[in-house]
């Protein structure tokens, strides 16, 4: 019987729902690799994800005892959450017992994984063909054809392919993948048909992750190139097991199978109860320095004009460096979502590839592009021509060392000045960055002489844009009043900086996870620059003014980017006016006294020598041995919604999301629920894809970098082929290969606003209510009109307040 191909479609995206989504490694989004998952509750998520993916859903009885040993877990709190749960022992008896169970489930694991030949024979050839078929611009020779679909082309090639029996012409194989799909079926009851598909699906997470991802990204060139589906997928897979003789029915899963005494208890794992004592812990910890601050700071107010205000983005990193630019002079910092709220797609100069600078979570809405701004022709002839020179040069040297009958000749005549760059770059990494630098400084940057393009022109959509080039007006003022309005600003400095950030690495494939989470794992300058652009158009400040947000006119709104290796910050101030190069030329040296000090916190994080903490970044950044040139987010926990006065001053050790919000400008709320649904999703995103691949880094994460293989410009293997690696590499997680640096922990987060106002918004957001009451995410609010107390989330709308934990006897 033949089924419509819209009804096994709507199969197999229902049967997908559990794998979550995987970007390409060139622009790398952190997100959460259990998200199919979060319908359910996370002890629950996590059990059926061990089932699906085989991947551990609790840290380790080692990294508990460890942080027990570390006075992470305080006593008192972890007997109060154990007497909660009817749990007795001593901490240490249940650590031993937590272990033991570890170490059954594991020898149990590797009695029940051991895969069939057959399958592993399927997953080896479908693999290859998906990376001939996936490659985005890394191999010489492109697969055929691939402009037809992943079936046809697949199809065209299999009775070449000797490791694919009983295939002799493409004619013996169905014509259409519905066909192909339901030929391998057929033997099926279509009632089974949505299990199989959810087995198939999940046997290679990776790639069925990146597949999901690229066909739900508008507007992919590749995608609309080289188009693929998951019915596509699917239909190949089991076609080869069909071919292969390989099992296309998953086997019923034993019942209780790899049960431990700790999981056999009634309630939560012990695990679960464990991480909640962590996690009570440091929430503790966080809201006692939070409320302390915010009493501190009580009456401290002032009208004094700051000299400059900085706007970062509210990632991890950017917690070390405001608390330095603070204390080096009188300059006020805030947190903002680090696309600064414009959903673009942005175009660099002279590049042929557009990139969507905003969260997944957000559709690009505008076309921006960088243009020569009037008076810096000759900055972009200088750049166009020694751009043209390097790409020459980048392109001959390629086809040399690719060329079969010049790679011996190559080899001859240029092998002396390769192994002389190589042993500079692997003996004098400083040096080298001194050298770029250097050349850096005598070439003008694309943003010293470009202008984004963020006026509409009149035949905005006359050449067919999918989307809209530049910005109304209208949207203009939006833009930016929501810029100020979410974050409750009713005084401006002379200079305010829209700051982004980029990290700076050599030799890295995880690069861009270390570059803006906001920007889809893009540099955050580009975005920056378009908020300044913005908000220094006059109309657009008389427009504000209108509306209450009184612009002064003597405010200039620049934009720069944080290198976040480096900590260095650079200004993009080539077109301020002559009236404020003074207040421009301090700003920039208390910047680089900043620096100074953020660089010495964060090398003696990174366990350096050197007591130089701006070279010692600046080796990191050129060395291309450098497993491990910065921690990234590695180490968030928390995320603190409210003015600055909660945690200024207070060294939240680059472990806190900071969004600036005050709830005394935003009387409806609109302003906290954009923060909710927007940013908190997000950095719940961000938080788990750290804990999980720090839990189970073999699964949910990379693995090692030392034996990873890039594969296609979109993932990478571990070894020579298999499933595309989802998540982050063991060295941006832990100090060694035992020990992690990240301290695997659910997002805990404190919200300074009325209760009142923080529950209406949960309950009209079911995404939110669900991701607090499945336990994705911990949230406490510090009420202002109830003298700052605080209250805890306990689910289904429902708060407690704040209580002492009860001291064991």
């Amino acid at each position: 019987m033949t089924l419509e191909q819209d009804h096994v479609d709507d199969s197999i995206e229902r049967a997908a729902e559990a794998v979550g989504s995987v970007w390409p490694i060139h622009s790398f989004v952190t997100a959460n690799p259990l998200a199919g998952l979060e319908d359910r509750s996370f002890d629950e998520a996590v059990a059926e994800a061990n089932e699906l993916f085989g991947g551990r859903g609790y840290p380790e009885a080692s990294t508990f005892r460890r942080a027990w040993a570390d006075g992470r877990i305080d006593p008192d709190v972890l007997r109060s959450v154990l007497d909660d749960h009817g749990v007795e022992g001593e901490p240490a008896e249940l650590l031993d017992e937590l272990e033991a169970a570890e170490s059954r489930s594991e020898g149990d694991a590797e009695t029940s994984n051991h895969a069939d030949p057959a399958t592993e024979a399927v997953d080896q050839v479908l693999t290859k063909w998906l990376a001939k078929f996936l490659d985005e611009g890394l191999a010489e020779w492109s697969m055929p054809d691939r402009e037809e679909g992943f079936y046809a082309a697949w199809r065209k090639m299999a009775p070449h392919d000797d490791e694919i029996p009983n295939c002799g012409a493409a004619s013996d194989l169905p014509e259409t993948p519905t066909a192909a799909i339901e030929t391998a079926l057929s033997d099926y009851p279509q009632g089974r048909w949505e299990p199989i598909f959810e087995h198939h699906l999940a046997a290679l997470p990776g790639w069925t992750g990146f597949l999901k991802q690229r066909a739900d990204a508008d507007g992919d060139p590749w995608q609309a190139a080289h188009p693929i589906s998951l019915t596509e997928y699917l239909a190949v897979r089991l076609t080869l097991a069909e071919l292969l003789d390989a099992p296309i029915e998953p086997d019923d899963p034993e019942a209780g199978a790899g049960a431990s005494d700790a999981e056999a208890r009634e309630g939560p794992p012990l695990a679960e109860l464990w991480l909640t004592a962590w996690e009570k812990s440091y929430r503790r910890q966080l809201v006692d320095d939070v409320d302390r601050s915010a009493d501190e700071s009580e009456g401290d107010a002032t009208n004094e004009r700051p000299a400059s205000q900085l706007v970062f983005c509210i990632d991890t990193r950017s917690e070390i460096i405001r608390r330095h630019i603070e204390a080096a002079g009188p300059h006020e910092t805030h947190g903002y979502a680090g696309f600064f709220g414009v959903p673009m797609r942005y175009s660099e100069y002279d590049s042929d590839v557009e990139i969507d600078a905003c969260p997944p979570i957000v559709d690009a809405e505008h076309r921006i592009e960088d243009r020569p701004a009037e008076g810096h022709h000759e900055h972009a002839e200088t750049y166009d021509m020694w751009t043209r020179l390097a790409s020459a040069g980048r392109k001959h040297l390629k086809a040399l060392k690719t060329n079969v009958a010049a790679a011996f000749t190559f080899v001859e005549g240029a092998g002396s000045a390769y192994g002389a760059a190589m042993a500079s770059r692997t003996l004098a990494p400083s040096a080298v960055h001194d050298l770029t630098d250097a050349v850096d400084g005598r070439l003008p940057s694309a943003a010293e002489f470009c202008s984004p393009t963020v006026d509409r022109p009149a035949d905005a959509h006359d050449h067919g844009d999918a989307l809209p080039r530049g910005l109304t007006l209208e949207q203009k003022v939006e833009y930016a009043r929501s810029a100020f309005e979410l974050m409750g600003w009713e005084q401006f400095a002379r200079l305010v900086v829209f700051t982004g950030h980029a990290s700076e690495t050599t030799n890295n494939q995880f690069a861009s996870s270390l570059d803006c989470g906001a920007c889809a794992g893009n540099p955050g300058g580009p975005s920056a620059r378009v908020l300044a652009a913005i908000c220094n158009d006059s109309e657009v400040k008389a427009a504000l003014r209108e509306s209450g947000i009184d612009v002064p006119e003597d405010t200039l709104f620049l934009a720069a980017e944080h290198n976040t290796t480096t900590d260095e910050i650079e200004l993009y101030d080539e077109s301020a006016p002559e009236s404020h190069r003074e207040d421009i030329q301090r700003l920039r040296e208390d910047l680089a006294d900043a620096r100074e000090a953020a660089t010495a916190e964060r090398t003696e994080s990174m366990r350096a020598d050197d007591d130089d903490g701006v070279r010692e970044t600046e080796r990191r950044a050129a060395d291309w041995a450098e497993t491990r040139p910065e921690w990234g987010l590695s180490g968030n926990a928390s995320f603190v919604i409210g003015p600055r006065d909660l945690t200024e001053g207070v060294d939240l050790d680059g472990r806190a999301f900071l969004h600036s919000y005050d709830w005394s400008t935003d009387p409806d709320g609109d302003a906290l629920e954009a923060i909710m649904t927007g940013p908190l999703v997000v950095t719940q995103w961000i938080n788990n894809q750290y804990y999980f691949a720090t839990v189970d880094n073999g699964v949910y994460g990379s693995g090692s970098k030392v034996t990873q293989n890039q594969v296609g410009n979109v993932g990478v293997y571990q070894g020579n082929g298999g499933d595309l690696m989802t998540g982050l590499p063991l060295q941006s997680l832990n100090v060694d290969d035992e020990q992690p640096y990240h301290q695997p922990l659910r997002l805990q987060t404190v919200i300074h606003a009325p209760t009142e106002r923080v529950t209406e918004i949960i309950a009209e957001h079911e995404d939110v209510a669900r991701l607090l009451d499945n336990g994705w995410l911990d949230l406490s609010v510090m009420d202002p009109t109830k003298d700052d107390d605080v209250f805890h989330y306990e689910g289904d709308l429902e708060w407690e307040p704040r209580l002492p934990i009860p001291v064991a006897h």
